[in-house]
């Protein structure tokens, strides 16, 4: 039994519920609420499952039940452990090209404006929300700028020819984000049409934050 701890907004527990979807896994949910009673995350039951106070988390029972943090380990621990279907490409290289897309998206991008970073722009240093929204929106526009870029390579196909992947379990949730603060995208054809392709698949669907069970 694998069972995900996350929240329905979060773009990195987004990431993990589409490789799952994607690997036709089936999964328990344990939501954690991130913003009630001051963050669900910080308090002491789930800080001895996980110290770092962060979603998503995974325990695969069946393989120790030791609780894996971060979304690319888990789904890199997913591709070893349930390598078929794969969502990485064969090939060394365009492995390595879809990992640094994917790495640009959750490491160089969405730390920038997750919700720990927003709440400390606010909170601690008094930004209002115009100029939140601005620091959100210079971000997501520098980074997908560079994705678009890097799009161009798989023309009108996904990242593993007739089938999303690792790259698309990044990419979505990222736009997700930047629709939900209004970041204008229409310099970003390729990342549209992308979307549209994975938005119209039922592994995308299921996992879309409004479709989860504790969407608010």
């Amino acid at each position: 039994m694998l069972t995900l701890y996350g929240y329905w907004r979060s773009s990195a527990a987004y990431r993990v519920r589409i490789a799952l979807n994607l690997k036709g896994l089936a999964y328990r949910q344990v939501p954690v609420h991130l913003v009630r009673d001051g963050g669900e995350q910080h308090g002491e039951a789930y800080q001895a499952l996980n110290p770092q106070g962060l979603v998503p988390l995974l325990v695969d029972e069946e393989n120790g039940g030791a609780p894996i943090a971060q979304s690319l380990a888990i789904i890199e621990y997913l591709e070893e452990i349930f390598p078929v279907p794969a969502i990485l490409p064969a090939d060394p290289v365009e492995r390595a090209q879809v990992r640094a897309l994917a790495l640009h998206l959750a490491c160089d991008v969405h730390p920038l404006n997750n919700l720990r970073v927003l709440q400390y722009l606010g909170r601690e240093l008094g930004v209002d929300d115009a100029a939140k929204n601005a620091w959100y929106r210079h971000w997501v526009a520098a980074g997908l700028a560079a994705v678009e870029q890097g799009l161009a390579a798989y023309g009108d196909t996904f990242s593993l020819g007739t089938r999303p992947g690792y790259l698309e379990a990044c990419l979505i949730p990222q736009v997700y984000n930047a629709r939900r603060f209004d970041c204008d995208l229409d310099a970003y054809p390729r990342i549209l049409a992308l979307t549209a392709r994975c938005e119209a698949l039922e592994a995308f669907r299921h996992a879309a934050p409004d479709a989860q069970p504790d969407a608010q």
